[in-house]
């Protein structure tokens, strides 16, 4: 394995002092589905030193027309994508550190994550998710790279604190929002070329060649055959709350964050608790036997089926409700199992 990374030390870019660079950054990546397998899978293959990927979510078989790390068994063992994710990238690369964790992107669980942490990546569905993400990057000045596909439209940007605008600013003058959550579908070319937009990025900035940084929002559409750029750094705000002269990181506030959030073009709800949990799997799944319920699980969830609702339950409490996009039926489903 001594060649490696032969290639990439012949890029001059990057070379021997670019490749050690990279070998000793930290990258947090929030996301493991489309998005975030592609990035995951380039930047091991490049060779960074330690990758954090944190996801809620479990394995399905619509993954696999785009999901690039998973199998057919993952979805039949219902594997969280984080866990199944670090098994196939360890396979790739046993010399990077891959740490995964079956959890929502809260404030609080940043918060303890990013002190270590020289790069994030934007692999959500969701845009509240992303203004977490805009504000964490803000507030600590870790760079971070958005990125977002539907359809065959992607768009990537990447923003640098106290440089750039940050993506609380673009969202006043760019109407991307709304782009995330739509059942139009996906192809797969459109997800790759955000993580070619990414991971080019993701590279620059570890070696630290930030001369080389795209300073534009990016968006494209692969069917049509169209591709733009627009120039961003007039619209950076200075009354911004998340990016400012005064910020006050408005996206971090308790009272900002919603306790059941529809998933992304799915008929899914999740519901969160208030305070994260450390839930009995086993025993909880002997109880659903015993009130009748058609119940199977694995180590790191519970699925039960209620018929026509199912619903997964992780370790930390949190339940996704598949079946209906009603938060309050939704959240009468989780009181009525886990009270």
């Amino acid at each position: 394995m001594n060649d490696r990374y032969s290639r990439q030390l012949l890029f001059s870019p990057i070379g021997e002092k670019g490749q050690s660079l990279i070998g000793r950054k930290h990258v947090l990546m929030i996301g493991a589905g489309a998005l975030g397998s592609g990035n995951a899978e380039v930047l091991v293959r490049s060779g960074v030193g330690k990758l954090t990927i944190i996801d809620r979510d479990y394995v399905e078989a619509s993954n696999l027309q785009r999901q690039q790390l998973y199998t057919e068994e993952d979805v039949k063992e219902k594997l969280p994508k984080a866990i199944a994710a670090k098994k196939r990238l360890m396979a790739i690369n046993s010399e990077v550190e891959v740490v995964a964790m079956v959890a929502d992107a809260v404030p609080s669980l940043l918060e303890d994550l990013v002190s270590e942490v020289d790069l994030i990546l934007d692999a959500t569905d969701n845009f509240e998710t992303r203004m977490l993400l805009n504000d964490i990057s803000q507030k600590h000045h870790i760079p971070w790279i958005y990125g977002a596909c539907v359809g065959s439209f992607g768009m990537s940007l990447t923003i640098i604190p106290g440089v750039t605008p940050c993506l609380h600013c673009l969202l006043k003058k760019i109407p991307i929002q709304g782009m995330t959550c739509d059942t139009g579908g996906i192809i797969a070319p459109a997800v790759q070329m955000v993580i070619a937009h990414q991971t080019a990025e993701a590279l620059k900035i570890l070696v630290g060649d930030l001369d080389a940084i795209r300073t534009t929002f990016t968006s494209f559409d692969m069917w049509r055959n169209q591709y733009s750029n627009i120039k961003v750094a007039k619209i950076k705000d200075t009354g911004c709350l998340s990016c400012g002269e005064a910020p006050t990181y408005p996206f971090l506030q308790q009272e900002n964050l919603t306790k059941t959030t529809v998933l992304c073009g799915r008929d899914t709800v999740q519901v969160r608790p208030s305070t994260v949990q450390q839930l009995d799997l086993q025993r909880l799944s002997q109880q659903m036997k015993v009130s009748g319920y058609d119940t199977k699980g694995n180590p790191y969830l519970l699925s039960i089926d209620l018929k026509p609702e199912r619903v997964v339950i992780f370790q930390d409490g949190r339940a996704l409700i598949h079946g209906t996009k009603d938060l309050a039926q939704a959240r009468s489903i989780y009181q009525k199992l886990l009270g």
